[in-house]
């Protein structure tokens, strides 16, 4: 059974080899994954394909972002066990290996010779590994983040993007791309609260306006400065030239809209690239350029993500759920996701050898090239103009950033809405922030 589209944003179980639960006889496995479209393929794959070979079912309980990472977090901290593989990135890795609930992966990669572990791009090996070093999840697509436009809609409004645009060069181009097609806006930012949602292109934003979240010495900086400046800005233009109910848009939301031609203009992942040069689903394919995320202070702001498989140590199927990890994660299934729907579609970001295969580098030619620089680019331990307490470009990586990003970003949403002020919703998130601050001072 295929998942139905995650553009439904419902949750959504389905299965690659017929219904059923997890057992302990290595014959299946239940897969928790996130609702994007990469996820969506590798679910309608993997019955004719993965199981038809190895015989193990696989369940797939799909689900929107923020519901994803609540259910994924309370599996894996209360060790309940529903789950032998999650869907989770370079946040949580090195936290939850601390906490010692996941198993360690690149053991079991080591004795799989087809599946060249040295071909990852090391920014996604980096950030999926422990404090030992160790692989803790296999990267099923990576990602930076940049801005995608209609160049048809640019070309007949006589407008010019910047290879690397400046931030107030795209609040410009928003303003006067607006209302350039019926129904259409001028630019597609997320406004859904979550630390993943809204706070991803927020964050890349605060940082190269020369905000951070904690100054080295945990100093909370959210309603000052940079942080303060960066939030005005991301709200004001999202209020004035974004998408309609944008206090409710996601990523899918945003694809959609881009996809569909409601948007001019999007910032978001590289990895939505794929999806909007899709012919089958998307009426903008082929009319889109893509150019370096917007900067302000900073020579780039591009973040640095992957979705991964991770196993918990709770698993009772360690085998087939390994099997079924390595083989998503292969160079077999990026040839067969473009054998079988596209070139386009293959989940890439994630090793050297995708961007030199012929057929992808022809799908890919409007954005392969720029998405595997953005990932080169990307510095998790430098991303702003000042010394970081932590790692990470869209988050802080500490375990509290996971409640505190979301609460923050819930405010900065109702902002956007108009029920708040974006002073009163940062003077909340700097009185969270300064009490997660004083447990690390």
């Amino acid at each position: 059974m295929a998942c139905t589209a995650a553009t439904a944003l419902l949750a959504t179980a389905c299965s690659g080899a017929g219904a059923g639960g997890s057992s302990s006889d290595g014959k299946s496995i239940n897969v928790l994954m996130v609702g994007n479209p990469q996820m969506e393929d590798i679910a309608k794959l993997t019955r004719s394909t993965f199981t038809k070979e190895t015989g193990i079912e696989v369940n797939f309980t799909v689900l929107p972002e923020n519901e994803l990472r609540d259910k994924v977090t309370q599996d894996i901290a209360t060790k309940a066990g529903q789950y032998d593989v999650a869907t989770i990135g370079a946040y949580e890795v090195p936290i939850w290996h601390k906490n010692g609930w996941l198993h360690e992966l690149g053991s079991y990669a080591a004795k799989d010779n087809s599946f060249d572990q040295d071909d990852l791009l090391k920014p996604m090996v980096q950030s999926l590994s422990g404090s030992d070093g160790k692989l803790y999840a296999l990267p099923f697509y990576g990602e930076s983040s940049f801005l995608m436009y209609r160049k048809d809609v640019f070309a007949e409004k006589g407008l010019k993007m910047p290879q690397r645009p400046t931030w107030r060069q795209v609040a410009d181009l928003a303003a006067k791309a607006d209302g350039a097609r019926p129904g259409m806006k001028g630019i597609c930012l997320r406004g859904l609260a979550g630390w993943g949602e809204l706070g991803a292109p927020l964050t890349s934003m605060v940082n190269t306006f020369g905000g951070t979240w904690f100054t080295k010495d945990w100093k909370a900086q959210v309603n000052s400065g940079g942080f303060k400046e960066a939030t005005e800005f991301y709200v004001d233009l999202v209020r004035k030239h974004g998408e309609a109910g944008a206090a409710q848009a996601g990523f899918t939301e945003c694809l959609n809209g881009m996809s569909q031609g409601k948007v001019a203009m999007w910032y978001d992942a590289t990895s939505a690239a794929g999806s909007l040069e899709d012919p089958a689903s998307s009426k903008a394919a082929g009319k889109i350029g893509y150019v370096y995320a917007p900067v302000e202070k900073t020579d780039s702001s591009g973040w640095l993500w992957a979705w991964a498989w991770a196993m918990p140590k709770t698993t009772k199927n360690a085998d087939a759920a390994s099997k079924f990890m390595l083989w998503a994660s292969s160079k077999k299934y990026e040839k067969l996701v473009g054998e079988k729907l596209g070139w386009s579609r293959v989940p890439a970001g994630k090793r050297a050898s995708t961007y030199e295969i012929p057929q992808y580098k022809k799908a890919a030619a409007a954005f392969g090239d720029i998405t595997l620089n953005s990932i080169q680019q990307a510095d998790p331990t430098n991303p702003g103009v000042q010394p970081r307490p932590t790692v990470g470009i869209q988050f802080v990586a500490i375990p509290e950033f996971q409640d505190l990003g979301t609460k923050t970003t819930q405010e900065i949403s109702a902002a956007i809405a108009g029920k708040t002020s974006v002073d009163a919703a940062l003077d909340s998130g700097q009185k969270q922030a300064e009490d997660v601050a004083a447990n690390y001072r």
